[in-house]
C-alpha cells in the first residue's frame, strides 16, 4: 500500500465532476434512506443524519489517500443485509473484514474470480433487496404520500436519475401542500363573503 499524490487539478477535477454530480444521490441514498430504512429496521435505535453523513465524508476523504474507490453506506446494502439476517455492527465488520482478507491474499487476481461471479445470483441478491426496501413504504398512511414516492419512483426510473426524481417529487408534494393549505381556507373565504353586505 502506499499513499496516492492527489495534484490540486485532480482535486479541482474530481470535486467538479465526481462529488457535484454524486451529491444528490448520495444524500438521498446514502443519508436520508440510511436513517429511515434503519429507524424502520430498528426503531430502538437512534440514528442521526449528521452522523451518517459524517462517517460517508471520512470514510472518502481518508480512502482516497490509498486510492479507494468512492464508498457509502447505501439503503439497498443495509435492506438486504438485514433480509439476509444481519442484525448488528458485528454482521458489517465481517464482511468488512473477509473483504479484507480476500484483497490482502488474492489481490488482482481477485477481479479476475468477481468477473465469473454469476450475474443471476447477483439478481436474485438485488431483488431481495429491493423487497426489502419496498416493504418499508408500508408505513405510508395517506394517498399523497403515496402518490409522491410512486412520482419520484417513475420519474428516477425514466429519467435514470436520482436527482430528477427527488426534485419532482418535492415540487409535487409543496403543491399537494399549498392544495391542502388553500382547501383549509375556502371554508373561511366563503363564510366571510356570505357575511358581507
Amino acid at each position: 500500500m502506499e499513499v496516492v499524490k492527489i495534484s490540486r487539478h485532480a482535486w479541482k477535477d474530481g470535486f467538479i465532476k465526481g462529488a457535484i454530480p454524486q451529491l444528490p444521490l448520495s444524500i438521498l441514498n446514502s443519508v436520508i434512506a440510511v436513517c429511515k430504512l434503519s429507524s424502520d429496521l430498528f426503531p430502538e435505535r437512534d440514528f442521526s443524519p449528521s452522523s451518517i453523513s459524517v462517517t460517508v465524508g471520512l470514510m472518502n476523504v481518508v480512502g482516497c489517500w490509498f486510492g479507494a474507490m468512492p464508498m457509502c453506506h447505501g439503503a439497498g446494502g443495509l435492506a438486504g443485509q438485514y433480509k439476509f439476517g444481519g442484525r448488528t455492527g458485528a454482521c458489517v465488520a465481517l464482511l468488512g473484514a473477509a473483504k479484507f482478507v480476500l484483497g490482502l491474499v488474492l489481490g488482482t487476481s481477485l477481479v479476475r474470480i468477481l468477473s465469473q461471479f454469476p450475474v443471476g445470483v447477483l439478481g436474485v441478491l438485488l431483488l431481495f433487496a429491493g423487497i426489502e426496501l419496498a416493504m418499508c413504504a408500508r408505513d405510508m398512511n395517506t394517498k399523497e404520500e403515496a402518490f409522491v414516492m410512486l412520482i419520484c419512483t417513475a420519474v428516477s426510473l425514466v429519467g435514470s436519475s436520482a436527482a430528477l426524481g427527488f426534485v419532482v417529487a418535492m415540487i409535487v408534494y409543496g403543491l399537494l401542500g399549498l392544495r391542502k393549505f388553500a382547501c383549509r381556507n375556502e371554508p373561511l373565504d366563503s363564510l366571510t363573503s356570505a357575511e358581507g353586505p
